[in-house]
């Protein structure tokens, strides 16, 4: 079995982060993502989702210290169903990602202009974390080490399948 999930796009709200009796950091938060493409009429469309995302340990600390709302990430993990009984005593439930690894996309600034930054790439560095290991020099010392380019998964797409 294989549960992947790779999202690039904008943080719909700051991180919200709480501790559990352990003492373990747990981040929640919500990342938007868009789909462009053309109708069968030649129409210009979009589709914009909003996905919750759930941060643990290091991560979730980092997170909650660098990043805000409208700031551009990539994140890849595993997505989970969460059930519940609301107070009215239905049942409820919501798919979420478990985010492994996080990198934060451009500068501090791209925050700043939020949605009107979308889906473009900047130029400057990307940070990198994960949930095994998160680097503890501060930021200034690792903006200047390289960082590696983030791997970019391959898929097999038939030619037919392509709408345009």
């Amino acid at each position: 079995m294989y549960n992947k999930v790779i999202l690039m796009g904008n943080l719909t709200r700051d991180i919200e982060i709480r501790y559990s009796q352990s003492g373990s950091a747990i981040g929640n938060t919500g990342i938007a993502v868009n789909r462009k493409w053309k109708s069968a009429t030649g129409e210009q469309k979009e589709e914009v989702m909003f996905i919750d995302l759930t941060l643990f340990g290091r991560t979730a600390e980092i997170a909650n210290q660098y990043l805000r709302k409208g700031r551009q990430v990539l994140v890849d993990g595993r997505l989970s169903l969460d059930q519940w009984t609301a107070q009215d005593g239905t049942k409820r439930s919501k798919h979420a990602v478990i985010v492994e690894n996080l990198q934060m996309i451009g500068s501090r600034d791209d925050a700043q202009s939020g949605a009107s930054n979308y889906g473009s790439q900047s130029q400057q560095p990307a940070q990198q974390y994960n949930a095994q290991s998160a680097p503890a020099q501060p930021q200034q010392q690792r903006s200047e080490q390289p960082q590696a380019a983030p791997e970019i998964p391959t898929i097999d797409i038939n030619e037919e399948e392509i709408p345009f």
